[in-house]
């Protein structure tokens, strides 16, 4: 969602960057570490003595849900979701559905049918079970499924799962070096095929 979908870089770097400074931790390790993994994996990760993991999601996540505005669309992203003939494509995303809902919201994009949020899973990206779990539930192999992801915590998801991955933007570390990449969705197109099949054009 976040990166692929829609840009709310600014909004979520100041979010980590003062909770990072109320811990004492480097926030630049901490922003580099977080982007595009659930919020409790990266607390594991930085504070991981602290007694209660649970009431810091919930801490950071009232602070996300209270802070409206500052998310744009990544260009074309709207189009191309209005394109997509609906039970064909799946929402995979590191954040609460709360959370995706507020975002996409706020560029006019309403959550799909098949959403899967940090909440639907044991184990986030970079783990492949989101994706594994979204192709699941929209009832095709994940072999047949294409991805569009910004950061390589879902880069490393959607490949593991067996999935053709696209990197969106040019954030996704050295692991996207060999794959397609677009800057934005401006010249993306679904395209459907006589058996029923989406064909994705670059």
């Amino acid at each position: 969602m976040d990166g692929t979908l829609v840009d709310s870089t600014a909004l979520v770097d100041r979010i980590w960057t003062t909770f990072a400074a109320q811990h004492e931790l480097d926030a630049e390790a901490v922003l580099a570490f977080a982007h595009g993994r659930p919020t409790i994996a990266t607390l594991r990760e930085f504070l991981p003595a602290h007694p209660d993991h649970a009431a810091l999601v919930a801490e950071l996540e009232d602070v996300e849900l209270g802070t409206g505005g500052g998310t744009v669309e990544v260009p074309g992203a709207v189009d191309l979701v209005r394109s997509l003939p609906e039970g064909s494509w799946a929402l995979v995303t590191s954040a609460g559905r709360d959370l995706a809902r507020l975002r996409l919201g706020e560029v006019g994009i309403a959550l799909p049918a098949v959403t899967v949020t940090s909440e639907d899973v044991r184990v986030g990206k970079p783990d492949p079970e989101p994706y594994l779990l979204a192709a699941r539930r929209l009832g095709v192999d994940p072999g047949d499924c294409v991805v569009l992801e910004d950061a390589p915590a879902g880069i490393a998801s959607g490949l593991a799962a067996g999935a053709a991955v696209v990197v969106v933007g040019r954030h996704g570390g050295p692991g996207a070096a060999h794959l397609p990449q677009v800057a934005d969705h401006r010249g993306v197109r679904a395209t459907a095929l006589p058996d029923g099949r989406l064909e994705l054009t670059l």
